[in-house]
């Protein structure tokens, strides 16, 4: 009777056993007896809504094979992507996944330390070689992902866009030059010379004062068009967007120094004389377009952006005025100084992995956002898995960027039928890699004046304005501390806002810089530039309290 009881017991508690193996093996496919063994992992994507389904996309399907998965997608306008991302946050009801949600440092803060997002470090040390390879090689992107607390949470786009680290650039219109028997200007007072002759010496040759000798727009309509983006830099360093320098690791503030004193009176001086278009305070890029574009006799003498196709057409082949364009190196001030805006990011945070996500979940998810960062995965993201479509292998008289041979090109490829969507590769949705080594095996025209060639004008461009960049800049990516994200977020805006605004109203004299500086100083102490700074250079040591 004794042992025929122990024989029951030891069978009821193997059943046990079996039963909660198998609802932990449940449990860790997502339920869809999935994993190695069943069918596919079954998960839920957040993701912006484009034209065409996500189901039916060429690369999700592809990706659905290769990692045995099956995709199911919570979808928003691209417009209301952060407001839809937030209400599933605040609601409780969010996916296992959000492969692209432009997640700030603060959101990863909150949300980790909170339990919604998973650190990410022990699965990307297990089952991703192509992410942790990344971060050995170049370890800025480490740094820029890894939280004061150690861990990482997100992963962003790797964006590493050569013409975009140093965006503060100056164009100038070489035709005018060439006209009035001028040389591309070195310094203010030679690029003050040139404007003076553009504006009095009728360049465009139609007999009418009608020139614009500088124009440019503000930042939020025209990258890097507002006209001390550039300018600044030949008095004190002008990040253009926290003004911020770093030296030794220290932090201090530009916009409330002498040098930026002078660097106004300088802007005033050209617009006083009538050298600076009043519209470049104003005006959008359709604005700055419509200006640049216009039939006739050209208009504009320079303008401050990042890219000259804000201003001319540069990607139609019978459109040529864009050619009368070239850059100009940073100018030496009065002073000697000569350095141009730096800034290295690696994009938005947009890959996160919830609290939500089984075992075999978080596996899966992040197999396949490392698989986006192999050279394979990346092509297939941004272009589509089928060759000859969105990519191709490069012919061997192309070259890239660099003017060395090219690996991939999507350059001549069969004509598509424009009433048809292309529905093939998640372009730039989901974190991948889009690094420099990754772009470098791209065929690029090598005449940087042809529609082919804009990427080369831009590469060669930028070299002009490297050698000028800081040996530090504040990095674009920052965790500000958790506790200090809201009163950041707070003086940020104050601080830039009151800069700007008083910036315009010094150029246009609507505030006297002699009468008005002392007053404008004082104004950051009731803004709170001592907290400003110190929450930055807090976020700068990754201090944790």
């Amino acid at each position: 009777m004794k042992k025929s009881l122990s024989v029951l017991l030891a069978i009821i508690l193997a059943s046990f056993t079996i039963l909660a193996a198998c609802g932990k093996q449940d449990s860790q496919s997502g339920g869809s007896g999935g994993g190695e063994n069943g069918g596919p992992v079954s998960m839920t994507f957040f993701a912006p809504q484009g034209k065409a389904p996500m189901e039916e996309n060429e690369f999700t399907k592809f990706i659905e094979k290769k990692f045995n998965v099956k995709l199911k997608w919570d979808l928003a306008p691209s417009d209301a992507l952060q407001d839809r991302r937030q209400l599933l946050l605040a609601s409780g009801d969010y996916p296992e996944v959000f492969l692209h949600g432009k997640f700030t440092t603060s959101d990863l803060q909150n949300y980790g330390k909170q339990g919604v997002f998973l650190p990410l470090n022990d699965l990307l040390a297990k089952y991703a070689p192509n992410i942790t390879k990344q971060m050995e090689d170049k370890p800025y992107f480490k740094d820029a992902i890894t939280a004061p607390d150690g861990n990482i949470y997100a992963l962003p786009i790797f964006n590493e866009c050569y013409h975009c680290t140093y965006s503060q650039k100056y164009w100038i219109n070489k035709e005018w030059l060439d006209k009035l028997g001028l040389k591309m200007p070195t310094t203010t007072d030679e690029l003050y010379t040139v404007l003076k002759a553009f504006k009095t010496k009728d360049p465009n040759g139609n007999g009418k004062a009608d020139e614009i000798p500088l124009t440019g727009a503000p930042n939020k309509y025209v990258w890097n068009g507002n006209i001390d983006a550039f300018l600044m830099n030949s008095f004190i360093y002008n990040d253009n967007d926290k003004y911020l320098i770093v030296k030794d690791g220290k932090i201090s503030f530009a916009a409330n120094q002498p040098e930026w004193k002078q660097g106004l009176e300088y802007m005033n001086k050209l617009y006083k004389e009538g050298l600076v278009d009043p519209a470049s305070f104003t005006q959008n890029d359709q604005a700055v377009g419509q200006l640049g574009n216009k039939e006739g006799d050209e208009a504009v003498g320079s303008i401050t952006t990042a890219l000259i196709s804000y201003l001319v057409n540069t990607y139609e082949k019978d459109k040529t005025r864009h050619q009368h364009w070239e850059i100009v190196p940073p100018l030496k001030g009065p002073n000697g100084v000569q350095t141009t805006g730096a800034s290295q990011s690696v994009g938005e945070f947009e890959f996160a992995i919830t609290n939500k996500a089984s075992e075999a979940q978080q596996i899966a998810a992040i197999k396949i956002a490392d698989y986006m960062f192999s050279e394979e995965g990346a092509l297939y993201a941004e272009y589509g898995p089928t060759e000859g479509k969105g990519w191709k292998k490069a012919e061997p008289d192309e070259k890239n960027i660099d003017g060395k041979p090219a690996k991939y090109s999507y350059y001549n490829l069969p004509e598509r039928d424009k009433n048809v969507i292309v529905n093939e590769s998640w372009s730039q949705i989901g974190a991948h890699d889009l690094s420099k080594t990754f772009r470098d095996l791209f065929a690029e025209g090598q005449d940087p004046m042809t529609p082919e060639g804009y990427g080369t004008r831009l590469a060669k461009a930028t070299q002009v304005y490297q050698p000028y960049a800081p040996k530090e800049t504040y990095p674009a990516n920052v965790f500000i501390r958790t506790e200090d994200t809201e009163n950041a977020a707070q003086l940020t805006t104050a601080i830039k806002d009151y800069v700007v605004s008083n910036m315009a109203q010094f150029i246009i004299g609507s505030k006297s810089i002699d009468k008005d500086w002392d007053a404008y100083v004082k104004g950051f102490d009731g803004l709170n530039l001592k907290e400003y700074l110190a929450i930055y250079q807090r976020a700068l040591e990754k201090k944790e309290k």
